[in-house]
C-alpha cells in the first residue's frame, strides 16, 4: 500500500523532451511565443465585444471561447516554460491533480462551445427572419452555462476516476503535462475500465459535437447558396469557414490524440499533438476569426480612437 500511494507523496517527474536538451531550448522559445500571442490575440477579442454593436450573441460566444482559451493556456503554459528551461521537471501531486482537473474542464467546455457557436450560426443562417427571437440574450447564457458546466461535470468524473488508479511508485511520467493517456500508462493494474470509459467520453465530447456541427453547416451551405446577393452570401461563407477551420484544427488533433488504439501510442508523437493543440491551436482562434473580421477590427479601431481622445482631452 506504501508503494502504491507513492507518487502521491513525491509527485511526478515529467520527463516531457529531455531526451533532446537542443530541442527544449527550441521550444521554450516557440511556447512563450504562442502563449504571448494567445493572451494578446483573445484578450483583444474580450476587449471588442465591449463595443455596444458587437453585443450579438456570435460575438458573446466568441468572446467565451477567448476567456476559456486564456484560461486553458495559463494552466498549462507557466508550468511548461518552467521545465523546458531549468533543470527542474518535478510537479508535486496535488499540481498534477489540479492542472489535470482544470485542463480537462476547460478542453470538455470548449468542445461543448464549439457545437453552440455552430448552432448560432445555424439560426442565423437558415432563420433570419427569427434569430433574434430564437437567440436572445436568455438562451444564450443558458447555453453558454451548459457548455461551462458539462465540460466541468466531465472533468470531475473523468479525472477523479484516473487519479484512483495506483502507479505502484511510478512517478517518470513521459509527458510535459500530465494528461490521462499518459498517466493510464503509467498505472501499475489493468486500465480496460479506464479506457473504456475515456472512449465513452471521447464519443460523447470529440465525435458526437463535430457530427452536430458537420451536419448544421451543410443545412447552412445550402441556405447559403440560395442567397441572391453575391455579398451576403460572401460575408456568410467567410464567418462560417472561420468558425469551420477551428473546429477542424481543434477537434481534428484531439480526435487522433484521444482516439486512436492504447498500443499504438507513440508517447513522442503524442507529446508533440498536445503541444499544438495546448499552445498553438489558442493562438489560432482569435488569428482566424480577427484577420478575416471586418467588425472586430472597426470595434477595436474605434475603441482605441476613443482612449486616445480620452487622454488627449
Amino acid at each position: 500500500m506504501e508503494k502504491a500511494n507513492e507518487s502521491s507523496l513525491i509527485g511526478f517527474v515529467l520527463l516531457g523532451f529531455s531526451d533532446h536538451p537542443r530541442l527544449e531550448a527550441v521550444l521554450f522559445v516557440i511556447v512563450l511565443l504562442f502563449y504571448l500571442l494567445t493572451l494578446v490575440g483573445n484578450i483583444t477579442i474580450i476587449i471588442s465585444y465591449l463595443d455596444p454593436p458587437l453585443h450579438t450573441p456570435m460575438y458573446f460566444f466568441l468572446s467565451n471561447l477567448s476567456f476559456l482559451d486564456i484560461c486553458f493556456t495559463t494552466s498549462l503554459a507557466p508550468q511548461t516554460l518552467v521545465h523546458l528551461r531549468g533543470p527542474e521537471k518535478t510537479i508535486t501531486y496535488g499540481g498534477c491533480v489540479v492542472q489535470l482537473y482544470i485542463s480537462l474542464a476547460l478542453g470538455s467546455t470548449e468542445c461543448i462551445l464549439l457545437v453552440v457557436m455552430a448552432l448560432d450560426r445555424y439560426v442565423a443562417v437558415c432563420k433570419p427572419l427569427h434569430y433574434v427571437v430564437i437567440m436572445n440574450p436568455r438562451l444564450c447564457q443558458q447555453l453558454a452555462f451548459i457548455s461551462w458546466f458539462s465540460g466541468l461535470a466531465n472533468s470531475l468524473i473523468h479525472a477523479t476516476f484516473t487519479l484512483q488508479l495506483p502507479f505502484c511508485g511510478n512517478h517518470r511520467l513521459d509527458h510535459f503535462i500530465c494528461e490521462v493517456p499518459a498517466l493510464l500508462k503509467l498505472a501499475c493494474v489493468d486500465t480496460t475500465i479506464n479506457e473504456l470509459v475515456l472512449f465513452v467520453v471521447s464519443i460523447l465530447f470529440l465525435l458526437i459535437p463535430p457530427a452536430f456541427i458537420l451536419i448544421s453547416y451543410g443545412f447552412i451551405t445550402q441556405a447559403v447558396l440560395r442567397l441572391k446577393s453575391v455579398e451576403a452570401r460572401r460575408k456568410a461563407f467567410s464567418t462560417c469557414s472561420s468558425h469551420l477551420t477551428v473546429v477542424i484544427i481543434f477537434y481534428g488533433t484531439i480526435i487522433y490524440m484521444y482516439l486512436q488504439p492504447s498500443n499504438s501510442y507513440a508517447q513522442d508523437q503524442g507529446k508533440f499533438i498536445s503541444l499544438f493543440y495546448t499552445m498553438v491551436t489558442p493562438t489560432l482562434n482569435p488569428i482566424i476569426y480577427t484577420l478575416r473580421n471586418k467588425d472586430v477590427k472597426d470595434a477595436l479601431k474605434k475603441l482605441l480612437t476613443g482612449k486616445l481622445c480620452s487622454l488627449q482631452t
